[in-house]
């Protein structure tokens, strides 16, 4: 005899066999007992969840001989007929490829006739939303009016392509996802009645892979079986079949991020690309274990919605304190518009190894988002904190600035772009063009993340008009502008623009002080008379 798949193998054959749909079963089987069964049923949800296997059975109840409480009693020839696909009162029609307005006349013409055996002829419609428009309207009338013994079962899983036509003429049930312990519980009862030994950790994660499908975990487990027959079934055997990876490189890889280390992070995924990882289920894993992250860090019961054992869950709330919620909100941004390109890319690994990169280097993202200038903030104080900062001269406009920086000249005079030659002093009109001209000035900063900070600050020519200053409400921003350093590298670029020396101050606003209200009115900078002619004829 062939060999059987798990999921028809095992597939429910009585009311009391289905999982996770308790309040769907309890209804039709109330309906049965009081009956009042009605003429359409529209069975919703995602796949593998009961659908068709729900329709089947309650097609065996209601044509049953002797039913058992709402329930077919499997023994009668109805019953029989019914479960082994042979009974003429039970039509399963595929819509997907039977979509057209003559397949569904056929149903009309069908319909007249009343079953030579049992109570009820009853139509199952797999895949309904993929009728035609024309079909839709020539089922409409017999699925207002049918005769009183035809039952339509109607099943779907995109409901919002069934016209609201149909919709209202039937019972509607929404299947719902089927939860992880409930799929594990099953496996592990099927795993016994087929004498085979698996361990629990495994079956439960087929079980999270499956998504809430029943019919999709069979089927993993189907596989993971095949590929280590007659052995037991380990976890680390799952993840090699499934491709999978385990938690404890999703937490070496979140480490590299923190520490910055790219090159660790690429060695790692090179390493998992040789062991034939799926790089797709990668990157929802990852999201899943940052999601889990974020959860610990911001719920004290996060235990009763993460899925794991105790072990990983003391691990995560370790790894919770390492890092801020804003850049794990920003890793989660990141991977999660990567996982819906990773779909239909031809170069998985560039892009997920492009992601990396964003997430250890902030600072070459040229982004907006308050998260991204948050993290790359966050990653300066770290380094500043760890007296590991260093300063790039090659990313000052000239050598001499960052001499003077390292010097401690803070504030003051500093060296000419070019030579040794002193510049001139700027006057008030060149502090003016200086401000007018700053976000061209920022622009040839070549340190990205000051240049960041630059344009999120605000400029304006001191009260004495000697000089520039730049104001932030941040006090990471301020400290990190403040540096004599990050003056010598503004003072620069501004040299090399004008040709003036220009006194560079950073100063923190208050809470209460609003830049709005601190800059200098403008007929104190423009120094002309403006008349205002009110003599009408010499405006035409």
């Amino acid at each position: 005899m062939s060999y059987t798949a798990l999921y028809r193998k095992w597939r429910p054959a009585d009311f009391d066999d289905v999982k996770g749909q308790d309040a769907i079963v309890t209804t039709l089987r109330n309906q049965i007992k009081a009956d009042r069964i009605g003429h359409a049923y529209l069975f919703c949800g995602t796949r593998g969840t009961g659908k068709t296997t729900v329709a089947k059975i309650f097609a065996k109840a209601v044509n049953c001989e002797h039913p058992v409480d709402g329930r077919p009693c499997g023994e009668c020839a109805m019953c029989k007929s019914i479960a082994a696909g042979s009974s003429m009162n039970v039509i399963e029609i595929d819509a997907a490829s039977n979509n057209g307005v003559e397949d569904i006349r056929k149903i009309r013409e069908e319909v007249q006739y009343s079953p030579t055996e049992g109570r009820y002829k009853v139509y199952i419609i797999d895949e309904v939303h993929m009728l035609s428009i024309g079909a839709f309207n020539a089922l409409l009338k017999t699925l207002e009016e049918p005769p009183s013994y035809v039952i339509f079962i109607l099943a779907t899983t995109e409901t919002h392509k069934i016209p609201i036509t149909i919709l209202s003429r039937c019972q509607r049930y929404d299947f719902k996802r089927i939860s992880i312990e409930t799929i594990t519980a099953r496996l592990e009862e099927l795993m016994k009645a087929e004498n085979i030994n698996v361990e629990d950790k495994a079956l439960r994660y087929i079980a999270k892979a499956a998504d809430g499908s029943l019919r999709d975990a069979l089927s993993l487990l189907d596989q993971c079986l095949a590929f280590y027959l007659g052995q037991d079934l380990k976890y680390d055997n799952v993840l090699e079949v499934l491709g999978a990876v385990d938690t404890e490189v999703f937490s070496r890889l979140l480490r590299m991020v923190l520490a910055a280390d790219t090159t660790g992070c690429i060695r790692l995924l090179e390493d998992l690309i040789m062991q034939g990882r799926d790089l797709g289920q990668f990157v929802v894993d990852f999201v899943w274990y940052l999601r889990n992250l974020l959860l610990v860090k911001t719920s004290e019961d996060a235990q009763d919605v993460i899925d794991m054992s105790s072990d990983n869950l003391a691990l995560l709330k370790e790894e919770s304190g390492l890092i801020d919620d804003d850049t794990l909100m920003r890793y989660i941004r990141i991977f999660s518009e990567l996982s819906n390109d990773v779909k239909y890319s031809t170069q998985k690994r560039i892009m997920i190894e492009i992601a990396l990169i964003k997430l250890t280097h902030p600072a070459m993202e040229q982004s907006r988002d308050i998260s991204d200038i948050i993290s790359r903030i966050t990653q300066l104080e770290q380094r500043l904190d760890n007296g590991n900062f260093t300063v790039n001269p090659g990313n000052a406009p000239n050598a001499a600035a960052n001499t003077a920086a390292a010097a401690g000249q803070s504030t003051g005079g500093g060296s000419t772009p070019d030579n040794d030659k002193p510049l001139p002093k700027a006057l008030p009109e060149d502090l003016r063009q200086v401000a007018a001209q700053w976000n061209n000035i920022v622009t040839d900063i070549d340190d990205g993340c000051l240049a960041q900070m630059l344009r999120a600050s605000n400029v304006k020519v001191d009260d004495n008009n000697t000089g520039i200053e730049i104001m932030t409400s941040s006090p990471s921003t301020y400290s990190y502008i403040s540096r004599p350093d990050q003056l010598a590298q503004i003072r620069a670029a501004i040299a090399a623009r004008t040709g003036k020396e220009v006194e560079i101050r950073a100063s923190r606003l208050k809470e209460d002080q609003d830049f709005r209200n601190m800059f200098t009115d403008i007929r104190d900078l423009v120094k002309m008379d403006i008349e205002i002619d009110d003599d009408k004829e010499d405006l035409i």
